[in-house]
């Protein structure tokens, strides 16, 4: 089940995660997808903020991982996808992580 972060506050489970508790919008989370890295895969060491909004929908349509690296990836793709990217701007400038030239 895909959520769009309107109805997050609401009634949507994703993944099993209760993103009414979760608080998608937690600075602390905004934070990590500036400066977490993807583990694995053909973009292994990418920043997930940085992550290609075909590789986010992919997870999106066959499952995010488990755990914590799984609710970045499904909050990124829910970003990405309702065009929300510039939100993360402020923090790109305080981590010195420009975005990626596309």
């Amino acid at each position: 089940m895909i959520c769009h972060l309107a109805f997050m506050q609401n009634a949507c489970i994703f993944q099993g995660l209760d993103l009414r508790r979760a608080d998608p919008m937690n600075p602390e989370k905004l934070e990590l997808l500036i400066t977490r890295e993807m583990p694995f895969g053909k973009y292994k060491g990418r920043i997930i903020a940085d992550l290609p909004g075909p590789y986010l929908n992919w997870f999106a349509r066959e499952g995010f991982p488990h755990g914590e690296l799984g609710g970045l990836l499904a909050l990124m793709q829910e970003i990405d996808h309702n065009g929300l990217s510039e939100l993360l701007e402020p923090l790109r400038a305080k981590h010195g992580k420009p975005a990626p030239r596309h």
